[in-house]
């Protein structure tokens, strides 16, 4: 007797995850990666505004992180919303990494939404 499971592994925010294939039902959990980082892109905003911090080369200096990753980690705090919530949920796009959310995206709400929901 052979059973065949249909599924793909794919790498997500550095880990393996196993999809399933179209039309599967998934049960959608919160990405971890995801979710940290967005926790530390609103600290660190709330942190330069609050004046604790006069600029990201301090804060990034505090943190020991790179100033290029940490300006990178704050343009998550112009993400709609409805993606915040999504992600948080668990129920942003199979395909939304942190890598992709790295990468420069336009400042308009709807236009987020249509590329990462």
């Amino acid at each position: 007797m052979t059973l065949h499971v249909p599924f793909r592994v794919v790498k997500r925010g550095g880990r393996k995850e196993m999809q399933l294939p179209e039309g599967a039902k998934q049960p959608r959990r919160a990405d971890s990666t995801l979710v940290k980082a967005l926790a530390r892109a609103f600290r660190w905003k709330r942190m330069l505004e609050s004046g604790e911090f006069a600029t990201i080369a301090e804060l990034a200096e505090r943190e020991g992180i790179a100033p290029s990753y940490m300006t990178r980690v704050l343009r998550l705090t112009l993400l709609s919303p409805d993606i915040v919530v999504a992600i948080l949920d668990g129920k942003q796009g199979p395909e939304v990494t942190l890598t992709q959310l790295l990468e420069p995206f336009t400042t308009h709400w709807c236009d987020q939404t249509d590329r990462f929901l």
